[in-house]
């Protein structure tokens, strides 16, 4: 008997591509909850190795809450198509208008609530400082003011040297050979996730798109000062430890930014999948603060 794989949709939603002005994109759709007065709309970008299905745990319980959930592969990550080598296409800027197409695509003419984890955050930060009017609030999650951690750095710079020399297939093997530590972003090897799935997710990314986000985490300026300058509801989420940015560090972030702050009992860089629903909770009473 086969294993159920976290990467099927939740039920009411569906996996499908969303047409944009930049493109097509691939996504998990779920909309509003039978029955439930709808209350907004929200874009979700995964982070760095990940993609759209580490949402999946969170689908529901923000359905029920009102809220229509897009998360979205971005560029060249996993069924989200883009160049196989050229880095330039993956400029931080390149992938904020791409979030910016994609808001305006969710949306419909009204500003959508923003959420992004770990790079998706960064990212999500660029496209507001590009342009804050597609959006009704930010949340960042796991994503912090500027460059991952030092041992953070060492395994990306890692991974950047294994792909300049191996294939995708042949990185893969290495890292599970190593018993492969936990993906920056996405689940472990050892979660909830088809091992099959995550292969298969890897395998799909393209090179030139892990090599310029994963250098991007690493020379990350801080650009909170002008992110606090924009009159934007802001939410700051996070488990109650963090390697790729320590948790003091968020707490920091958080006051400069004038945001509200959660931290996740029990969940440590992934809350979204560690701890789902007090995660799902903490997302949804921040969007319904923002409609008073």
């Amino acid at each position: 008997m086969s294993r159920p794989s976290s990467f099927l949709p939740p039920a009411g939603a569906r996996a499908c591509a969303l047409a944009t002005a930049r493109g097509e994109f691939a996504v998990v759709d779920s909309p509003v909850a039978a029955g439930v007065e709808p209350r907004g709309v929200a874009l979700l970008l995964p982070g760095f190795t990940g993609s759209k299905e580490d949402f999946n745990l969170l689908h529901p319980a923000l359905a029920a809450r009102g809220y229509r959930t897009v998360a979205v592969d971005g560029r060249g990550q996993f069924e989200s198509d883009g160049p196989q080598d050229d880095e330039s296409a993956y400029a931080q800027e390149e992938l904020a208008r791409d979030v910016l197409a994609q808001a305006a695509a969710v949306g419909g003419g009204r500003p959508v609530h923003l959420l992004g984890h770990s790079l998706g955050g960064q990212i999500a930060r660029a496209a507001v400082l590009l342009d804050p009017a597609p959006f009704r609030s930010l949340t960042l999650m796991a994503s912090g003011p500027a460059q991952i951690s030092t041992s953070q750095q060492q395994r990306v710079k890692l991974l950047r040297d294994a792909l300049g020399v191996m294939s995708m297939a042949e990185v893969w093997e290495a890292m599970q050979a190593l018993e492969a530590p936990e993906e920056l972003d996405g689940e472990p090897a050892e979660g909830p996730a088809d091992p099959e799935d995550l292969r298969r997710r890897w395998l799909r990314n393209k090179p030139a798109q892990l090599l310029a986000t994963g250098l991007q985490l690493c020379v990350e300026p801080d650009r909170v000062s002008e992110l606090a300058a924009l009159s934007l509801p802001y939410h700051v989420l996070s488990g109650a430890r963090d390697d790729t940015w320590p948790v003091p560090l968020l707490d920091e972030m958080a006051l400069r930014l004038g945001a509200r702050r959660t931290v996740v009992d029990g969940a440590e860089h992934s809350p979204n999948t560690d701890r789902p629903a007090p995660t799902a909770e903490a997302i949804a009473a921040f969007w319904e603060s923002t409609d008073d």
